[in-house]
């Protein structure tokens, strides 16, 4: 893959860009109907979901039949490049169409991408994914809900937690245990489960920052009965289909990672202007300089790497920086967030921590909240500690002792 722009891949960012001018949704649309979850849907979301699938733009690298341009790599980037910049999400619900879908397409069958694909491209359902468990949260592999395997069904019990959106959603990509006495990484299966199914019960978690809001959830699973031709892949084949789901939402992440970190930056930029708790400009602060050009330095790094690792997974080979990304970039954020807030002082406190997470339309979020929300950051889609063990053991080679 060509790291430059040729003439091609330049024509069709200026067509995106025309395109996006016209048909994106206002600010004032955004506002009236704020996001609640990760899995809500609302009427400008769908509608916006629904042109850009029109358009041929919410999946460009799949094929035309699918409802894409099979677009190449580089116009691929460019187009997840000029995505990442503009307010409105791609999806308000970037599980569904970021991980689910594209692994029903690489592993379901026939029944499963003609029940599902167009409605969640177009926005018609909306999905939640069953992987962390209260007693398996960065160790899939350790997962106990268990699904009895009888000829024509599945019946599904245990429990899910942290699952964002699971109250919007009408569907879950669920993992499941399908063999107890198999070694515990070839025991999973996926199956698709209806969130509208008897003995499914699901109990919203409020967060402090945000009680107004709910996206984490706990699910409880009773008896849940699934048909059989929802299992998603081979049986007890979960965890190759878990690497893969993964592995599509790493493959872009940075992109919306490095963005963000843009914006941080300008944020920052604006911050050295503003007088600071001893009454002088933050930005006449050495410390704070040199914070900010360290900040610089990280996030043209991340550019680099994620170009570096873009190629990489353009054709098909496995892509080490993908996780590095995730933690440098997750890290990072949070290093900019607390940078602003010790530099703000107490001024930092006078925040609304009531505000719209989910909701970037309103604006940049004050520093306050987006240092305590980052350390989700470092959890979610793999946590810090996890992505350490990943780099040591798969990327260098060392050993676990």
């Amino acid at each position: 893959m060509r790291l430059h722009r040729d003439g091609e891949t330049e024509a069709f960012r200026a067509e995106l860009r025309a395109w996006l001018e016209v048909h994106q949704p206002t600010l004032e649309e955004m506002r009236a109907e704020p996001l609640t979850s990760s899995a809500h849907v609302t009427g400008w979301s769908r509608r916006w979901q629904q042109r850009l699938f029109d358009a041929g733009l919410l999946v460009p690298g799949w094929p035309p039949e699918l409802g894409g341009r099979s677009l190449p790599p580089e116009q691929q980037l460019v187009y997840h490049e000029e995505m990442a910049r503009i307010p409105a999400p791609r999806s308000t619900n970037p599980q569904g169409l970021g991980i689910i879908a594209p692994s029903i397409l690489d592993y379901g069958s026939d029944f499963l991408k003609e029940k599902y694909l167009r409605p969640t491209l177009r926005a018609e359902i909306s999905w939640c994914l069953g992987m962390s468990e209260p007693g398996a949260g960065s160790d899939l592999a350790g997962l106990s809900t268990r699904a009895e395997v009888h000829d024509d069904r599945f019946v599904v019990t245990g429990q899910k937690i942290w699952t964002s959106g699971a109250h919007d959603a009408d569907h879950c990509f669920c993992f499941v245990r399908t063999d107890p006495d198999a070694p515990k990484h070839r025991g999973i299966s996926v199956l698709v489960i209806d969130m509208k199914a008897p003995g499914i019960r699901v109990r919203p978690l409020p967060e402090l920052l945000n009680r107004h809001h709910v996206d984490f959830n706990e699910v409880f699973f009773d008896g849940v009965v699934v048909p059989r031709d929802h299992l998603v892949g081979p049986l007890n084949q979960g965890w190759s289909i878990s690497t893969g789901s993964l592995a599509h939402e790493r493959g872009m992440m940075w992109l919306s990672a490095a963005a963000r970190l843009d914006g941080m930056l300008e944020q920052l930029f604006r911050l050295a202007r503003e007088q600071g708790p001893d009454g002088r400009r933050i930005g006449e602060s050495a410390s704070f300089r040199d914070a900010l050009a360290g900040l610089y330095v990280d996030a043209q790094a991340m550019w680099f790497m994620g170009y570096r690792g873009f190629a990489k997974f353009a054709r098909g080979r496995a892509s080490p920086e993908h996780s590095v990304l995730k933690l440098f970039g997750s890290e990072v954020g949070q290093r900019a967030a607390r940078i602003a807030t010790e530099f703000q002082g107490v001024d930092a406190l006078d925040a609304d921590f009531q505000g719209r997470v989910f909701d970037e339309s309103f604006g940049p979020a004050p520093w306050m909240r987006q240092y305590l929300q980052s350390f989700a950051a470092t959890i979610s889609a793999g946590a810090s500690e996890i992505q350490r063990n990943i780099i040591a053991q798969r990327v260098l080679g060392l050993p676990r002792r």
